[in-house]
């Protein structure tokens, strides 16, 4: 994926953190059960939300897929 400006993961990575009421994006790692550079990751756009993160994310915090996709700006 080539980075865009309009792509931003930021807005779902701090809804995760709030929803699940957790400290910082290395607590979102461990509860999505990922090493942290790829939040890092994710957060800087250097790495998309894949189907596999969705499904992760969505396992978790019981949110849809749908909300979930929303919640990523410049994602159509």
């Amino acid at each position: 994926m080539s980075t865009t400006a309009q792509y931003d993961a930021n807005p779902l990575i701090d809804h995760l953190v709030s929803h699940l009421n957790l400290k910082n994006d290395a607590a979102l790692a461990r509860t999505l059960e990922v090493a942290p550079p790829v939040i890092s990751k994710i957060r800087h756009n250097r790495l998309p939300v894949g189907a596999t993160m969705l499904i992760k994310m969505h396992e978790v915090t019981d949110l849809s897929i749908k909300k979930l996709k929303s919640l990523i700006v410049g994602l159509a």
